[in-house]
Parts: C-alpha cells; structure tokens; sequence
C-alpha cells in the first residue's frame, strides 16, 4: 500500500470533518440569534399585556383624555402586529422593520400619555398607576438587554457566517440570507429604556 493511497482518503475525512463542523456552527449560532428573539417576544408580550392596565387605571381619572388612551391602545396593537410578523420571519429584514415601526410609535404614546398624565397628581399618586408604572419600567429595561443580547447574537451569526471559509458552503447548508439586527428609529431614545414615570 502505497503512502498516496493512505493521504487522500484521510486528507477526504478531514475535509469532511471541516465541512461538518462548520454546519454544525452555522447551526448553533442560527439557533442562538433565534433564542434570543423568543427572549425578546416574551418581554414585548409582557409589556403589551401591561398596557391595558395602564389605559383601565387612567381612565378612571382623564375622562376628557380619550383620544390620548385610544393612541396607547392602538399603538399597542400595532406593535403587537409587528412582533407577530417578526415572529412569522425573524430573519426578515421587512418585518424587523415592521417591529421596530410598531415599537416606536408605541414608545412615542406612552411619551404623550406621561406628558398628559402630569396633570393629574391624583393619579401619579394612585397605587395601582405607581405599580404598573414600575412594573413597565422594569419591564422596558428588560426589552432593552433582550435586545442588545439578540442583536449581538446576530452579529456573531452573521460575522461567521461571511468569515472565509465558511461563506464558501453557508448557502449550501441553507444559510442563504443574513439576520437582521432589531433597530429602531431613534437610537438614542432606545440606548435608555423610556421613561414611565406617573
């Protein structure tokens, strides 16, 4: 037996083994970005779920503020659309777009919902208003590190991803398409959590 019979077929496993490891990270890191976007849905849907207990206790004192409520209430909702389509596509550049349009104009109500809110001291003063207040704020700065945590995974992914020699085989392995950072409009609102105060 010769010595070039014995190195092509362990120079072929090798590359095999190459091959197989690169998958097997393409894989983890895909994996990884996506779990880090459940972390980030579950933070939206507690906060969206927090809202309407928002709304019932203002009601209760800014009976002439209802067009202020009923912009909370419909941001909300569209917020919730967006985070269901990027839920539907979390790769999708249009639908963390989507996400992002809903979660700024949610952020924006509430902004004029506190600013509203500051002329009425007796509700500022309300026990059920101070707890869901510090409830959303917590709740906010918990959205905020989900979503540095996502958005870091999804660079490694996509950073990976794009290294040579991996770029070579990413398609090859379905990995076609990059994933999307969760960005939003206003950076400098978003790098400090919004500020609920009542």
């Amino acid at each position: 037996m010769s010595l070039s019979t014995l190195i092509f077929p362990a120079l072929l496993v090798v590359v095999v083994l190459y091959l197989i490891s690169i998958y097997n990270k393409l894989v983890s890191l895909k994996n990884r970005h996506q779990n880090a976007f459940s972390q980030i849905e579950v933070q939206l849907k507690r906060r969206y779920d927090l809202i309407p207990n928002l709304v019932e206790t203002a009601k209760g004192y800014m009976k002439h503020e209802k067009d202020t409520l009923e912009a909370v209430i419909n941001a909300r909702n569209q917020a919730m659309a967006g985070l269901q389509s990027a839920h539907d596509n979390p790769t999708g550049a249009a639908a963390m777009a989507q996400l992002a349009g809903g979660e700024s104009a949610l952020t924006a109500a509430l902004g004029r919902l506190n600013v509203v809110m500051e002329a009425y001291p007796e509700l500022k003063a309300n026990q059920n208003m101070m707890q869901v207040s510090e409830e959303l704020t917590t709740t906010e700065n918990r959205v905020a590190f989900a979503r540095q945590a996502f958005n870091d995974a999804v660079t490694a992914y996509n950073s990976y991803k794009q290294q040579f020699p991996p770029v070579l085989f990413a398609s090859m392995f379905g990995h076609d398409d990059d994933a999307n950072l969760l960005e939003f409009e206003d950076s400098a609102e978003i790098q400090a959590a919004p500020k609920v105060q009542f």
